[in-house]
């Protein structure tokens, strides 16, 4: 059976290439450094004018944890709003309360600004206290599909929770797993997992058209990516995972 593959990517370019290389689905973002936060619009319109392939946008304002202030609640909700009147196939979010649960009532509203598109609740579900509690969550408010690693670091960390996730959630909710999923261990992890959909990002680095670059100046803080190594989907790597599936 043919798998479901969703690319995550922060640029048109990459956009283009995972269309190229038979992903498909977008989930569309910028600030992968961060997790991914919401794409520009300039990135989306862009995207939907030069591709075909359905775009899944990120609703996310800032990076850190997922409990956000009544400001950065109206910064989503607007955001959805602009996204879903532009033409996105889905919106992607995830919000929960201080102590761990997913906060149905913040989700459902975003789920109602969002509908008819279908939802996805992110890997927020990860930083959940009891991801079984917040799998009913999520069914209850009939959101269509989530993300997880099954509550670790990476999907092969994850795989006994993930199956268990998997089996729990039957026909109601999608549970597509996502996080360090590659060309080298999507055998292993089909193999145990048998899920619908997997979210990846195949990922790797391009050298930019600078040719001059100081050393010593840094745009960001201590911990930071190089100003002169652009992320792209690999379309060599979506090429092999395409091969297995």
């Amino acid at each position: 059976m043919k798998k479901l593959i969703e690319i995550c990517a922060e640029s048109v370019e990459s956009v283009l290439i995972a269309e190229k290389g038979g992903a498909d689905r977008i989930e569309l973002c910028s600030d992968l450094f961060e997790g991914g936060l919401t794409p520009t619009i300039g990135t989306f319109l862009i995207s939907k004018e030069k591709s075909h392939i359905p775009l899944s946008v990120m609703i996310r304002p800032r990076g850190g944890d997922f409990c956000y202030s009544d400001i950065e609640f109206e910064v989503m909700k607007k955001e959805a709003e602009i996204f879903k009147n532009l033409g996105a196939s889905s919106l992607v979010f995830g919000i929960l309360t201080p102590d761990g649960d997913v906060d149905k009532d913040r989700v459902k509203s975003l789920i109602d600004i969002a509908r008819p598109l279908p939802v996805t609740f992110h890997r927020a579900f990860d930083m959940t206290r009891d991801p079984f509690k917040a799998l009913d969550d999520l069914i209850e408010l009939k959101v269509d599909r989530v993300l997880t690693s099954g509550q670790e670091i990476s999907v092969l960390e994850g795989l006994p929770t993930l199956k268990n996730l998997i089996e729990k959630a039957e026909n109601k909710i999608i549970v597509m797993p996502g996080c360090g999923i590659n060309e080298r261990n999507f055998i292993r992890i089909n193999d145990a997992l048998d899920a619908k959909e997997y979210h990846m990002s195949l990922s790797s680095g391009v050298k930019t058209k600078m040719e001059y670059f100081p050393s010593h100046i840094h745009m960001g803080g201590s911990l930071r990516q190089s100003e002169f190594s652009l992320s792209r989907v690999s379309l060599d790597r979506l090429n092999a995972i395409r091969s297995l599936c």
